[in-house]
Formats: structure tokens, C-alpha cells, sequence
């Protein structure tokens, strides 16, 4: 049986994750979910687009609605809410609230009996699982996460929410000097402005205060104040001639001792031509997982660290013990 699945949301993410869905036949999309005028929503595959109050006319008829609605702004009021007549699957992404966004997600679902899936993507999400692992099977060591050189979703959805911006690409890139001493073992002591670095490229819109603008993206908590941050003004003619690519990646690394003087390196890495395309597609196999513990009762709230690395895939136990084990 596929899993039915909804997308709440049509930005870039939203697109991600309905070609995702084309790459995975055990799955199905039964609709796309809109706050624009869903007459003007035109889909490259003919999946019916419905204007996001008509959602709940869907139940009974979507396994998992994946939200694809901004961290900033979107998904701390919309995974609860939507969670009450689906169950979720999102990608919120801004660390230092994910505790309380899971604690509103879980009471939300149990209250409702269904199942949501928080913060999955490749970071939080993949990386995610690397640091676990990492610092489970090297407890003597020290973890380092670098982001990079790419586009940020949420940080560039965070700069297009700031009044008097019309589009915006912000680059996240890992300091060179940092990443070569983690890579040599080095186990330097790192603050979060010593790993990063930040670039934004923002088209105002006419009139819109510059000084006001690039003060606000230097002083935004949670995303810039923390790191040396560039502000670039640009026309949208450069925008789209420079910066229409979505390309990210980065890398987790665990070095650790397993006694004194024997040394370990363990180097996880990602590289994406497509951020959107990429985080589509995890959150195609998270939903694919919670369709499956939600049929087996579970409720509330989870992230991707509590799903059994089996119910990910679409491969049958035998044939993951035959093929991947």
C-alpha cells in the first residue's frame, strides 16, 4: 500500500519534495496545499493544488502532511496546529528552539492521536545522526559541524520575512583555518563566529531603508548575530543572473581516542546541487517512517533520532538484511 502523502506549502521545499515523491513509487501525493490562489499554482506534474484552509477536508484521505512553511515565521504555529487532523512531518531548523517546538508538537499530537516528525532535513536530520553515532562510538572526543559553502533555506527565508525585502540568498561558509585544523586532529576550541562565516545577497524593495535592513539581518538572534556577517544590496536582474542555485552541503567530523595515543577520525560529508531538492527527499523517507509507526499507535512527537533506521526505507527487512547489512 503507498503512503499518501500532502504538501503544505509550495515554495522551494515544497517543489523539493514533490519530485522527491516521483523518485519514490511506494509513495503517492495526493494534493498540494496553498496559501496563495491555488488557480495560480501551476504544478510540473498535474498534482491538484488546494488552498490550505480546504485541508481538512482531506482527512482520512493523506498518511502524512510534510509542512514546508519557513522555521522563522511558519512552522512553530503550524506543526501543532496541523497536527491535530494529519499526521506531520517538518523540517523545522532553528536549533535553539527545537525543544520547545518539540514540547508544543507533542502535547498537540497526543492530544489529537497522531504522530509528528520534527526538525528532519540534512541539519538538523542526517547530521543529526552523524553527531549521534559519532559521540557513541568515540565518547572520548569532540564533535565539530561546519555548514557549507552554500545556500541557507531558513536563513534566506529569515532575511525575505524583514519588512522592505523583496528576495534575498544568504551563503553559509565555513572559515578554511578552522576546518583544516578539525580535519589534521588538531581538536581546536572553536566559538560559533570562528567556524562561520555569513553573506547575504539582498534585492530591496523601492524605497526600503538599507541601513535599517542590514542592521536588522546583522542583529537577527538565533541565525546572524552570533557570526561575521556580509550584507550585499543587489538588483534582482543579479539575483537571478548569479544566485538561482540552491547548492549546499557541509561536513560532521568525531575525533576521539579508544586509548592513549590511538586516534580516530570519523568525517561525514554532503554535497548538494539542490538544498530543497535534497531536504525533499529525507523528508519523503521520514514520512514514509511515520505512516508506519502511526499505524502502529504511536503518537506525539518525534525526531528523526528516534526512528529505527529500517522504517526509512522502502526495502523490506529481508531485503535490507540481504543488500545493506
Amino acid at each position: 500500500m503507498k503512503t499518501r502523502i500532502g504538501i503544505y506549502g509550495y515554495g522551494n521545499l515544497g517543489k523539493g519534495v514533490e519530485k522527491a515523491v516521483q523518485k519514490n513509487p511506494d509513495t503517492t501525493l495526493v494534493g498540494i496545499f496553498t496559501r496563495r490562489a491555488p488557480e495560480r499554482v501551476v504544478s510540473p506534474f498535474g498534482t491538484k493544488v488546494y488552498a490550505a484552509d480546504r485541508a481538512e477536508q482531506f482527512i482520512g484521505e493523506i498518511d502524512v502532511m510534510i509542512l514546508c512553511g519557513g522555521s522563522a515565521t511558519d512552522l512553530m504555529e503550524q506543526t501543532p496546529a496541523v497536527i491535530k487532523s494529519f499526521n506531520v512531518v517538518d523540517s523545522f531548523d532553528t536549533h535553539a528552539r527545537i525543544p520547545q517546538h518539540f514540547a508544543d508538537v507533542d502535547k498537540a499530537g497526543k492530544e489529537a492521536g497522531h504522530l509528528g516528525v520534527i526538525s528532519c532535513g540534512w541539519d538538523p536530520g542526517m547530521f543529526s545522526l552523524m553527531r549521534v553515532y559519532g559521540s557513541s562510538i568515540l565518547p572520548d572526543g569532540q564533535d565539530y559541524t561546519f555548514w557549507g559553502k552554500g545556500v541557507s533555506q531558513g536563513h534566506s527565508d529569515a532575511i525575505r520575512r524583514i519588512e522592505g525585502v523583496l528576495d534575498a540568498r544568504q551563503y553559509t561558509i565555513p572559515v578554511p583555518a578552522a576546518l583544516e585544523a578539525v580535519r589534521a586532529g588538531k581538536n581546536p576550541a572553536l566559538t560559533t563566529r570562528e567556524k562561520h562565516t555569513r553573506e547575504c545577497f539582498v534585492v530591496l524593495k523601492e524605497g526600503a531603508d538599507a541601513a535599517r535592513i542590514e542592521k536588522e539581518i546583522k542583529e537577527m538572534p538565533n541565525y546572524f548575530s552570533d557570526y561575521d556577517t556580509t550584507v550585499h544590496f543587489i538588483s534582482k536582474e543579479e539575483l537571478a543572473r548569479d544566485h538561482a542555485g540552491l547548492p549546499h552541503g557541509g561536513f560532521v567530523f568525531r575525533s576521539g581516542e579508544t586509548s592513549d595515543g590511538t586516534r580516530h577520525m570519523i568525517e561525514y560529508s554532503l554535497k548538494l546541487d539542490s538544498n530543497p531538492e535534497f531536504t525533499g527527499s529525507v523528508l519523503v523517507a521520514v514520512a514514509r517512517a511515520t505512516a508506519h509507526l502511526a499505524a502502529k499507535g504511536e503518537t506525539g512527537c518525534k525526531t528523526i533520532l528516534d526512528i529505527p533506521p529500517a522504517c526509512l526505507s522502502a526495502l523490506s527487512g529481508e531485503e535490507l538484511r540481504s543488500h545493506m547489512l
